[in-house]
């Protein structure tokens, strides 16, 4: 097995462009952490002409609602979410930007085409792993939407937190590359 890529945010079109679907990597740096009622209310400013509360240019939004965190813990279990919940909301966040997505499962087709229409790609961590992943996150901190507790926008510090390339900025799809070099 290679060495894990190591992704430092936010990314750029070049840093994008060098992944590939599969590949192991470890991000470092900012990732913003959102799920459905928070995807709803980004989408709902862009359609009114309103300012975002976070500029999500080159940015990476986890799909994550962290549990309370225990004391002197940045945050509690964070696992991922299933990505498809915010299908729907993504194309428009990609145009408005955000370079990445961190989640589980698969994504619809015109998501897949929006990724590689703007460059971006889907990471998936494993899910289950919420505790292991909740080490990787240094800092924690409420930056948009506190009303929604959970689902509220948190601006999440991370070091070396592990995921796989799902799809990529080519239009790969590991979901349906993997099967097929498996049966060779």
């Amino acid at each position: 097995m290679t060495e894990p890529i190591r992704v430092q945010t936010p990314l750029s079109d070049e840093q994008t462009l060098t992944l590939k679907a599969g590949d192991q990597c470890l991000i470092t740096g900012i990732v913003y952490a959102a799920r459905d009622a928070a995807h709803r209310r980004l989408t709902e400013l862009l359609d009114d002409g309103k300012p975002l509360p976070v500029d999500l240019t080159g940015q990476i939004i986890y799909y994550v609602g962290p549990a309370p965190p225990k004391p002197g813990m940045p945050i509690g279990s964070a696992g991922p979410t299933t990505s498809g919940r915010m299908d729907r909301y993504t194309p428009q966040l990609l145009e408005a930007g955000l370079k990445g997505m961190i989640g589980k499962g698969y994504r619809n087709r015109e998501v897949r085409d929006a990724i590689a229409h703007n460059r971006a790609v889907y990471f998936a961590a494993i899910g289950g792993s919420g505790a292991l992943l909740a080490r990787r996150i240094t800092k924690s901190t409420i930056v948009a939407f506190e009303d929604l507790g959970p689902e509220a926008i948190y601006e999440l510090h991370v070091e070396d937190f592990p995921c796989f390339v799902i799809n990529d900025a080519h239009g790969n799809d590991l979901y349906e590359t993997a099967p097929e070099q498996y049966r060779e």
